[in-house]
């Protein structure tokens, strides 16, 4: 166990045997300082677990080179690769990112904005729309970029990059209106909270309408955002026996098609023979060598790389203002 107190620069100069000037030159302009005396301070960096103290140098410069993600879930796989986008892309340029995350809770992110904001951040990246009154203040009142992602909304707070919900939901379910449904449901989107489930909702709505198709939606009213395989299979199972005569399911991702398809074979349904099943995001459980699942593919790696480039040069991304990298829908074995 340490002292519990910080190493600090001095430390590692008296333990070299040079002056704060040295080390600092060290990690700063190495290639001005000799062999020998380099070695003895990365030596000691080594020996002592030094971590520069950066804070200094960012009240100095107005930069303190972190960038901070404020994300919906980390539970699961859906923003996995776009924050491996997000955050080699900005390591790449002498960046790092500190990420947090608020289950869909607007007060838990006003929280998180504000210890993030304590930081003093070169930006912000938001995977939600919806915010508390307090964090809508302080977001309108930031002078860094702030970057919207996974969604195009109409007036965006500074810079968004993703995809439309809306039309990837609607392209889902033209595709299965037109495989010959005829009772299409569609399995969750129905909190407030999860603005982007519910766009993939409403645009599944519309496309039944401009079909004269009723739509079938669980949960009815904003019960808690759907995800994973354990919720999907419960709720097709209400589903199931409300409405027995339902020939598809349109699932807000991919794991809630999993779970819909694993209740589907406990029920001995053949998919797609009695019952046709699609999910959202194009994770690796939707691949031919998992459950064969066809989904919307989203690059979510572009999303990641397209957000760092924002925030290293907001001025350039604000001439856009969205940048749109669109998404694949990709047919499968359960349709």
């Amino acid at each position: 166990m340490g002292t519990g107190k910080w190493v600090t620069m001095k430390d590692v100069a008296d333990l070299a045997n040079v002056g704060t000037i040295t080390v600092s030159r060290v990690l700063r302009t190495p290639e001005k300082v000799s062999e020998a005396k380099r070695h003895r301070v990365l030596k000691a960096i080594e020996r002592l677990g030094y971590v520069p103290d950066n804070t200094a140098g960012a009240l100095s410069s107005s930069k303190s080179r972190v960038f901070g993600a404020i994300i919906s879930t980390i539970s699961d796989s859906v923003f996995a690769s776009t924050l491996d986008g997000l955050s080699s892309t900005l390591r790449a340029a002498g960046y790092e990112l500190l990420l947090t995350s608020t289950g869909y809770d607007p007060d838990i992110e006003e929280d998180a904005l504000r210890a993030l904001l304590a930081r003093r951040p070169d930006g912000i990246v938001l995977t939600s729309t919806t915010h508390s009154a307090g964090a809508s203040r302080l977001i309108k009142s930031l002078s860094i970029p702030v970057v919207e992602i996974w969604q195009l909304p109409s007036t965006p707070l500074d810079i968004a990059v993703g995809f439309s919900n809306f039309h990837a939901g609607y392209d889902m379910a033209f595709h299965l209106i037109e495989s010959g449904r005829k009772n299409i449901a569609f399995l969750g989107g129905g909190s407030l909270r999860d603005e982007r489930g519910r766009r993939r909702r409403e645009g599944y709505t519309a496309a039944l309408s401009a079909a004269d198709m009723a739509p079938i939606m669980w949960p009815k009213d904003e019960q808690g955002t759907l995800s994973g395989i354990e919720i999907g299979a419960a709720f097709f199972e209400e589903y199931l026996n409300e409405n027995p005569h339902i020939d598809a399911v349109m699932c807000v991702s991919d794991t809630v098609a999993v779970g819909v398809l694993c209740e589907a074979r406990r029920r001995n349904l053949g998919v797609p023979g009695d019952l046709a099943v699609s999910g959202f995001g194009g994770f690796e459980v939707a691949m031919p060598s998992g459950f064969d699942l066809t989904t919307i593919e989203i690059p979510g790696k572009e999303i990641g790389i397209a957000s760092a480039k924002a925030l290293l040069d907001p001025d350039a991304a604000r001439v856009k203002k969205v940048v749109d990298l669109g998404y694949e829908l990709v047919v499968r074995g359960t349709t």
